[in-house]
């Protein structure tokens, strides 16, 4: 009984840590086109792609909310960061294809091959494309884990959020995005671990 009371409240503490450092990037996050300041460049985090290339429900709603702020002029450059760690898999390729048949031309998007978790890709935004500023365009269950390490990484972020459509499992990324907080928490402020790097791709 002692150790299961134990258990509870440990579950509690994260809880509540993990709310605590989430709540402060609610304020940072933007419904609409208009409550967006302009940026230079959105910053459009891989999710999932299906064989044959066909983008995950989550990440077409995310590359689509991205084409709208450029379309928009709240932003001029598309930096597409997700994972093509295997051979046939390749998050950015398809994003930015997607992007392409939305109508934005292909020299205004950035395909960041190395984007793995959300961490790599905010660090890798600020330390190989050089990016002080940006607009995170992600889901709102993910947005204020991506604040919270792009505000502890220096890069200069509002978001915008890219619901489009209910989504399937959505109780189970919203459970996985506050434990996911703590981690990244821990990632910016105690163990600083360095994603894949290599020569520095100025977004001009």
């Amino acid at each position: 009984m002692f150790l299961a009371l134990i258990g509870i409240g440990g579950v509690a503490l994260v809880l509540l840590f993990a709310t605590a450092i989430r709540q402060p990037y609610h304020k940072l996050m933007a419904e609409s086109l208009d409550e967006v300041p302009a940026r230079r460049v959105a910053l459009v985090f891989g999710a999932g792609v299906w064989p044959g290339g066909q983008l995950s429900p989550v990440l077409e709603d995310r590359v689509w909310t991205a084409v709208a702020l450029y379309k928009a002029g709240k932003v001029q450059k598309l930096l597409m960061s997700g994972d093509n760690r295997f051979v046939d898999y390749n998050e950015p390729k398809h994003m930015g294809e997607y992007a392409q048949s939305l109508g934005v031309p292909a020299e205004d998007i950035v395909l960041d091959y190395a984007g793995r978790r959300t961490y790599d890709s905010c660090y890798r935004a600020v330390h190989i494309f050089q990016v002080s500023e940006a607009v995170l365009v992600t889901q709102r269950f993910h947005l204020p884990r991506a604040l919270l390490i792009a505000d502890g990484l220096g890069l200069e972020a509002v978001g915008m959020v890219a619901d489009r459509r209910p989504y399937l499992n959505a109780d189970w990324y919203r459970l996985r995005e506050v434990l996911a907080s703590v981690a990244a928490w821990w990632d910016v402020h105690v163990s600083h671990p360095l994603p894949v790097l290599g020569d520095k791709l100025p977004i001009e």
